[in-house]
């Protein structure tokens, strides 16, 4: 019998992000991915396929959250694949999230700023990872509110969100629609 647990061990990193909700896309993006996120069902296992413009990725993460109540932190393992290995394990039970990442730089960070599709369309986000320790950072410009903390927002609830759900927690954090 093993005593290892998920989320332990020399290969689980501390991820430790905050995510703003924001109104628009900001001006000044570059470096778009496009991003498949399969949240396998039953699992805290993340199926996530990148595509740039120079390359296509393909990893399996798990995280899994120190503290069950709180998004903020979790322990990622994540395991670089082949397309052949993803291909296998795409076929699997669960949730996708697809959007677009694009890099932004409103200040002294970089940030990530996600433009989703699907069910998720009109949802855009921004997040950024910070070290233990250090303190959140002032929203940037165009955020409607700060979601580090609302586990709505944190991609597994999120790859079970319905497009009507999505539009009540919008009006909730009153976002308005684009025209």
């Amino acid at each position: 019998m093993s005593n290892r647990v998920p989320g332990e061990g020399c290969y689980a990193q501390i991820e430790r992000e905050q995510r703003w909700v924001l109104r628009s896309l900001p001006d000044g993006l570059v470096g778009p991915v496009s991003i498949m996120d399969l949240y396998i069902s039953g699992t805290r296992l993340r199926l996530r396929r990148m595509e740039s413009n120079t390359e296509v990725v393909y990893k399996l993460g798990q995280k899994v959250r120190s503290e069950p109540d709180k998004p903020e932190v979790v322990k990622l393992t994540n395991m670089y694949l082949s397309e052949r290995e993803y291909s296998v394990l795409a076929v699997l039970d669960g949730a996708e999230i697809i959007k677009t990442r694009w890099r932004w730089s409103p200040g002294e960070r970089s940030l990530a700023v996600d433009e989703f599709r699907g069910p998720l369309a009109g949802l855009l986000m921004a997040e950024v990872e910070l070290q233990p320790g250090v303190s959140r950072l002032p929203n940037p410009p165009l955020v409607v509110a700060d979601v580090t903390d609302d586990d709505r927002f944190s991609g597994g609830t999120l790859s079970g969100t319905t497009a009507a759900r999505l539009a009540s927690l919008l009006v909730e954090l009153e976002v308005k629609p684009s025209p």
